[in-house]
């Protein structure tokens, strides 16, 4: 459980700090580093993070169960999963009418998929995982929304193109991690039993 908590310590450090970062001229650490420098320390910093997180979570395996949720949510978890797929696909794209109407989709897709797995999965492993990233999101929005970050603005062109591209690539993603790669890369089968 050490790995899992350093890295989420790690991974939203880093997070939080540019979440919460001045912006202000003179003062953004950015700026002063230059875009390319900072975003490099950034990711470097964010990605040792995910590897503790990823390692440290499968080392505390067995975990202690804290609840045991009843069957149906995990279906429900399954149903939460399709647009959350979507949201961060459409997160990666040019906005469209999907990121004006959720206004930031990754923080989104990240909320519901750690909501979603919260109620699927009762172990103290998964339990510090996912309420990890939930409580993140919900503090990211906050930031983002005191920055007066609010999306795409109403003036801002938008693509259809996107919203067709983030939904049929969401629901595909979401199809090919059911199927096949949520018992590869986690070692769980994701269909409820």
């Amino acid at each position: 459980m050490t790995f899992l908590v350093l890295g989420l310590v790690i991974f939203f450090g880093a997070h939080l700090f540019s979440a919460f970062r001045s912006r202000e001229a003179g003062k953004d650490i950015r700026v002063k580093m230059g875009a390319g420098p900072y975003m490099g320390l950034y990711s470097l910093v964010s990605l040792a993070g995910f590897v503790l997180i990823v390692w440290g979570y499968g080392a505390a395996r067995p975990a202690p169960i804290l609840y045991v949720p009843p069957p149906g949510l995990a279906h429900l978890n399954l149903a939460l999963m399709l647009p959350a797929m979507v949201l961060l696909v459409a997160s990666q794209l040019p906005a469209g009418r999907i990121a004006r109407a959720v206004k930031h989709p990754m923080l989104l897709a990240v909320k519901i998929w750690a909501f979603g797995h919260l109620l699927a999965n009762g172990e103290l492993n998964s339990v510090v995982l996912f309420g990890s990233f939930l409580a993140y999101g919900v503090i990211d929005r906050i930031a983002v929304k005191r920055r007066g970050d609010n999306g795409p603005g109403p003036d801002k062109a938008l693509s259809g193109t996107s919203d067709l591209i983030a939904l049929g690539a969401g629901i595909a993603l979401y199809v090919v991690i059911l199927l096949w790669l949520h018992p590869i890369l986690f070692g769980v089968v994701a269909r409820p039993g």
